[in-house]
């Protein structure tokens, strides 16, 4: 074949040889092998490597361990309580018939009738007195005219003597009546027709327990006819576990509640405790006083009750912090940039977002507090 026009074939041939090379140059690089990937972290002797170009690296946050005193708060139930120093069981000093003058929850003051018990012993101990004292004038009579004889140089001095023997002896007996009559709370010289007996209140309060009905007889001066409670002070008594009596200690800062006022906190510290665990909670009772004066705490109200544990310093990190590894808790401890040691810790309590570590990390070490959940096997 002739070629007629070269001028024209030689640009082509120019333009189609990068065309063909670049082909030729795409095969090629097609059948290169993939560039490896980057491995989000490695280990080596322990030792957990995040290495550059990491995904993980935009991922994990460290920021160093904290050291806190913050107090440990222990919430424990317990109830309101009345002040034992402040109630007064009322017995009654004799027996007989009750005419009750107030109500289970009534106010009263000091010196108020709360009840009168009709008996003959209150009749037999005013007419033992009434006979005590006209004996103690009769013989207070005999000794003066007994006298007056001796003065004239009528009367021996034996007659003297029997007259002051009788004299002792009517105001001894006169002394033990009236003794029994105010035992009473009986008033001498009232007469012997006052034979009921005014049971009064000891002090201002409340009646807390009346185990007396209206018109009952009393017959067991050993048991308590009513209870009066001064209320203007109460407890409130704070049940501890156990496990939990050797952390709360008298001066301890508290907080109570109330169901029956939401919303209300009452701050006080706690008093002290017993020597004595409940045999039936197996708790102790730990008491925090507080004033009363408008008698809206009432007792046996349930409450629930926040001490304040003072606590030594200790390193706190973030609860997010913490990875289960193997069974064990664990935190990632920054040993150099991008390096981290898997440490196993000790945890005490939580506070909030934050978690007490006992052992295992120390105060100013960095530790991964987000992304470490990335890093697990």
């Amino acid at each position: 074949m002739k070629i007629t026009n070269v001028k024209w074939l030689v640009p082509a041939i120019i333009i189609a040889t990068p065309v063909w090379l670049g082909i030729k140059h795409y095969a090629h690089a097609s059948e290169a092998p993939d560039a490896a990937p980057v491995a989000p972290f490695t280990v080596d002797h322990g030792i957990l490597h995040v290495p550059e170009g990491s995904p993980l690296r935009t991922r994990l946050v460290v920021a160093p361990a904290t050291v806190s005193r913050t107090p440990h708060q222990v919430i424990v139930p317990g109830e309101v309580d009345a002040d034992p120093s402040r109630t007064v069981n009322i017995l009654p000093p004799l027996t007989g018939r009750v005419t009750l003058k107030v109500g289970l929850g009534d106010t009263v003051k000091k010196g108020q009738v709360l009840a009168l018990i009709a008996s003959g012993d209150m009749a037999q101990a005013y007419s033992d007195f009434d006979k005590a004292h006209d004996a103690l004038d009769l013989a207070k009579k005999t000794l003066d005219r007994t006298r007056g004889v001796q003065q004239t140089g009528a009367a021996a001095v034996k007659d003297i003597e029997a007259a002051q023997s009788g004299v002792t002896q009517a105001e001894a007996e006169y002394v033990r009546a009236k003794t029994r009559l105010e035992s009473f709370s009986g008033i001498p010289g009232a007469g012997p027709g006052a034979q009921a007996l005014a049971i009064t209140a000891p002090m201002d309060g409340v009646v807390t327990a009346l185990n007396v009905g209206q018109g009952g007889n009393v017959d067991d001066p050993t048991a308590a006819m009513m209870t009066v409670t001064d209320i203007s002070t109460v407890w409130v008594t704070a049940n501890v576990a156990e496990d939990q009596i050797s952390e709360i200690q008298a001066g301890d800062d508290a907080e109570v509640t109330l169901s029956a006022y939401p919303g209300e906190v009452l701050h006080g510290k706690v008093l002290a405790s017993t020597s004595v665990v409940s045999p039936d909670t197996r708790r102790l009772p730990v008491h925090i006083a507080f004033g009363n004066p408008n008698g809206h705490l009432m007792p046996n109200m349930y409450a629930d009750i926040a001490v304040d544990v003072p606590q030594h310093p200790q390193v706190m990190v973030p609860q997010s912090a913490l990875l289960m590894h193997n069974d064990n808790t664990t935190v990632l401890v920054e040993v150099s940039p991008w390096a981290f040691e898997r440490r196993t810790v000790e945890l005490g309590y939580d506070e909030g977002d934050l978690t007490r570590v006992l052992s295992g990390v120390k105060p100013g070490e960095r530790v991964v507090v987000k992304g470490g959940v990335l890093t697990n096997d």
